[in-house]
């Protein structure tokens, strides 16, 4: 009797220790999870400042030209006439163009690494394609002057010639415009798209594939009707990580867009994009309404990447539900 009496204590005092216990890993995980959670809050404090100092910084062109500043086209710091409009259409354009050039390259290039190529091979190519990565930009910004924009120069007469009946390749062979300056940033944003799009690819389930070609389907087949939906939210979020790289470049676009502020149909004219004009005039901005007008263009760049981050996070997650509800 008193063993079982003593057994019986023995065991209140093992379970009042683990309860002990229990409270203290909780309370250590509770810890933690406050410790990691303020280095989030520290990132989403980071983005509301820059944010917040940018419209500070842009208060005098919002109180003095208003809304009417994004859509007016004309600038000219000498007569005080700011307008967003051609820097803002510079930026579109040449990223959308960009992403035209890059997403077929990227996406086939990683289909071919991922789903064709020898593994040595596949490991060989996609180094190198990370060492693209790697380039600064100024560096590819000295290629685009010496040997893109000569080339590009001698290709416009033919496609005036030949496709001058659209009004997106008219004008003079400058050899520095809109489409030297997709092109420079379809070469940056390229290995982003490929070697993500090909991680991507390798992730996707063997046994799905090989259930595919068991019911005789071809390997494009299977590429088409397997990997590629299964990939598609990690393709889609390859294309706006590139997107959002193409939308802030500055040194390569500014060194062959053109650096003119106007608007034009033609790819083949020169413009101005939003982070070209602010790191051409930003040292020479005088003017208080200059200075206020080239932050409230930075505002706006800052604006427009996070709407498009944001509408690329939904598109991404209605992706991943669909495919998890089917």
């Amino acid at each position: 009797m008193p063993a079982v009496q003593r057994t019986a204590a023995e065991e209140r005092i093992d379970s009042r220790s683990k309860r002990v216990t229990g409270l203290r890993e909780r309370a250590g995980d509770r810890a933690f999870r406050w410790f990691v959670a303020g280095f989030g809050w520290m990132i989403i404090a980071l983005a509301v400042m820059v944010g917040l100092q940018l419209a500070v910084g842009s208060q005098l062109t919002w109180t003095k030209l208003g809304a009417p500043f994004l859509w007016k086209s004309d600038w000219d710091p000498v007569a005080e006439k700011f307008g967003a409009l051609p820097f803002i259409y510079g930026t579109l354009v040449s990223s959308a163009l960009a992403l035209l050039i890059a997403i077929p390259l990227g996406v086939g290039s990683a289909i071919f690494l991922a789903e064709l190529a020898p593994r040595r091979v596949s490991d060989a190519c996609t180094f190198l394609i990370e060492l693209l990565a790697a380039v600064p930009s100024v560096i590819l910004g000295l290629m685009g002057i010496f040997l893109l924009v000569p080339a590009v120069r001698s290709v416009e007469p033919t496609l005036t010639k030949f496709l001058g009946f659209l009004p997106l390749f008219r004008g003079v062979p400058y050899g520095v415009g809109l489409l030297t300056a997709g092109l420079i940033l379809s070469i940056m944003i390229l290995p982003f798209i490929t070697v993500i799009t090909r991680e991507v690819l390798l992730a996707v389930p063997r046994s799905l594939k090989e259930a595919m070609l068991a019911l005789g389907a071809t390997h494009w087949e299977t590429v088409v009707g397997v990997s590629l939906p299964y990939a598609r939210s990690g393709i889609a979020g390859a294309v706006f990580l590139s997107l959002g790289r193409a939308l802030g470049e500055t040194m390569a676009v500014t060194m062959v867009i053109g650096n003119t502020p106007k608007i034009s149909w033609s790819l083949l004219d020169p413009s101005y994009s939003m982070a070209a004009v602010i790191a051409n005039e930003l040292t020479e901005a005088v003017g208080d309404l200059h200075l206020s007008s080239l932050i409230a263009i930075g505002l706006t760049l800052f604006a427009i990447t996070v709407v498009i981050n944001g509408l690329a996070r939904l598109m991404i997650y209605r992706v991943t539900r669909r495919g998890a509800a089917a």
